[in-house]
């Protein structure tokens, strides 16, 4: 089987559901690495630096790769066709999403399938949330730190909750769009903060 990158992406980049991790952990650039970074004790802040460069492999090379894989390797996919149907259908006429990798474990493990996807999306779901909320509390104490305005943080709460609350009922479809216009944003303004820190970066790993 000869495996190529339109292919893949053709798979993984739209898909919601549990083909959505791929979205979530290609993450280079974004700049929510940092955070979670600067809360580690190390000897020299570039060892976790290099460390939080490392992670960016693990994420692609071990989990993205291993979703492709397990949905390649038995065939669960379809390929759309941009201007209507589809160019390939090995799994049938399903929506794009959390039915093939579903259909990859069910192949392997008939009946597992459907528990398999649904306590993925539980744990990708919950840790997402999670680490989210960190990320903006970080950035509101930061923000914060002359104690002036301390409903910020009572803010925060209020839209994370209601943005958990928006999500749960409303379309996946609307859930990425907002998602996709939220990371772009993200990037672009890390993109720039990236160049303007370049010097001083390079500056600390002559210290190792």
């Amino acid at each position: 089987m000869v495996l190529n990158l339109p292919l893949v992406v053709s798979l993984a980049w739209p898909s919601p559901g549990a083909l959505s991790v791929v979205y979530i952990l290609m993450k280079l650039g974004q700049g929510t690495g940092p955070h979670a970074a600067a809360a580690a004790e190390v000897s020299h802040p570039a060892k976790q630096g290099l460390v939080q460069a490392f992670s960016v492999y693990i994420d692609t090379l071990f989990v993205c790769s291993a979703t492709a894989f397990m949905i390649l390797i038995t065939d669960m996919y379809n390929v759309e066709n941009p201007i209507g149907g589809y160019l390939v259908i090995k799994i049938g006429d399903v929506d794009i999403g959390p039915a093939y990798i579903q259909g990859a474990v069910e192949s392997a493990m008939p009946g597992f399938g459907a528990a398999f996807v649904g306590i993925a999306l539980v744990f990708f779901a919950f840790t997402t949330l999670m680490a989210y909320y960190y990320i903006a509390e970080t950035n509101i104490a930061y923000l914060n730190r002359s104690g002036k305005t301390p409903w910020l943080l009572t803010a925060l709460r209020v839209v994370m909750l209601g943005a958990t609350f928006h999500g749960a009922i409303k379309t996946a479809d609307i859930a990425w769009g907002m998602g996709d216009v939220g990371v772009g944003l993200m990037a672009w303004l890390n993109i720039i903060a990236i160049l303007l820190l370049q010097k001083p970066a390079l500056l600390t790993t002559q210290g190792l």
